[in-house]
């Protein structure tokens, strides 16, 4: 006896529910131009991250001007918040860097194979990057001690001798001053975290000058330290006069330091080329010899007028 087939039991027609909902044809069709499968879909992809990029670095850039605009009495160090707005831009980049890598397939297994030799490429990196990184690592350690701070003015030494400058930025790598004359001194950051420096924007900023003023051994010293005491407590700029001893007895002079408060740096080196200026044209009315390097010429035995 032939048993009748079974029915075929008929689709249901919630059955495709279960398998999720159908996307949109412009969703798929831009899926396949970014597939990081075949090349131009990776090149697609990649111009989306660097418009992404772009795109959360111009956010950093707002927020940072937005916490500068509410913060008018500067109680954030403005150093402070330009490096961490360099620092923070370097690791976004590099984050979506790593995140294309993971995504692009052929990408993804270079850096696989890449890390096979990841010693003997550590090695390599290390040395080539080894100044790179000293250089971060010292912008870092300015950035969380503080040494100084944007505005500040500082004397070091460079290739070119002593330089006096005005920190107008700290970068991942360089500090950069500025000069009274308008240069810009660019240092490493490992450089100007390795050397002393002055920093002559302390709570105190009164700066004290002692130019040295040299007379000759004939002259009168009272006169003389009379005369540049009375020149120093009439300056407009000068804030307190200590005194002017004598501190060296020279071969062929005698020196006087003038001893005197200024307001701050930069006054300080105004004030001591005009006393200077000023101490030698009194000294010139009073007749106190400044004396200066000069040789004497002896010739022995006689000339012969004759000859020419």
């Amino acid at each position: 006896m032939l048993l009748p087939a079974a029915a075929t039991p008929s689709p249901s027609p919630t059955a495709g529910a279960s398998t999720g909902t159908h996307n949109p044809a412009w969703l798929d069709g831009l899926t396949n131009y970014l597939d990081p499968n075949h090349f131009w879909g990776a090149v697609g992809l990649g111009v989306v991250f660097i418009l992404i990029g772009f795109m959360l670095s111009w956010v950093i850039r707002r927020v940072i001007k937005t916490l500068v605009d509410h913060d008018p009495s500067e109680r954030i160090d403005r150093m402070t918040i330009s490096f961490m707005q360099h620092l923070g831009t370097f690791i976004m980049w590099i984050v979506l860097a790593l995140l294309f890598s993971h995504l692009v397939p052929s990408l993804n297994k270079l850096t696989t194979s890449l890390l096979a030799g990841v010693s003997i490429m550590s090695v390599v990196i290390g040395f080539a990057a080894q100044s790179t990184l000293g250089n971060l690592v010292s912008g870092i350690s300015l950035v969380i001690y503080k040494p100084f701070r944007r505005g500040d003015r500082l004397q070091l030494s460079t290739p070119t001798g002593l330089e006096t400058g005005i920190v107008e930025d700290l970068s991942l790598g360089y500090t950069v001053l500025r000069t009274f004359d308008n240069r810009r001194i660019v240092l490493s950051n490992g450089t100007i975290a390795n050397q002393i420096m002055i920093n002559l924007s302390s709570v105190d900023l009164r700066v004290m000058i002692s130019p040295t003023i040299s007379i000759g051994y004939d002259s009168d010293i009272d006169k003389a330290r009379a005369i540049v005491l009375d020149l120093a407590k009439a300056h407009s700029d000068v804030i307190e006069v200590v005194g002017c001893p004598v501190v060296n007895l020279g071969g062929s002079s005698v020196d006087l330091s003038l001893r005197a408060w200024c307001s701050d740096a930069a006054t300080a080196k105004g004030v001591e080329h005009d006393l200077l200026e000023q101490v030698k044209k009194h000294f010139d009315e009073a007749g106190i010899e400044i004396p200066y390097a000069y040789q004497n010429v002896v010739l022995s035995g006689a000339l012969d007028a004759g000859k020419d």
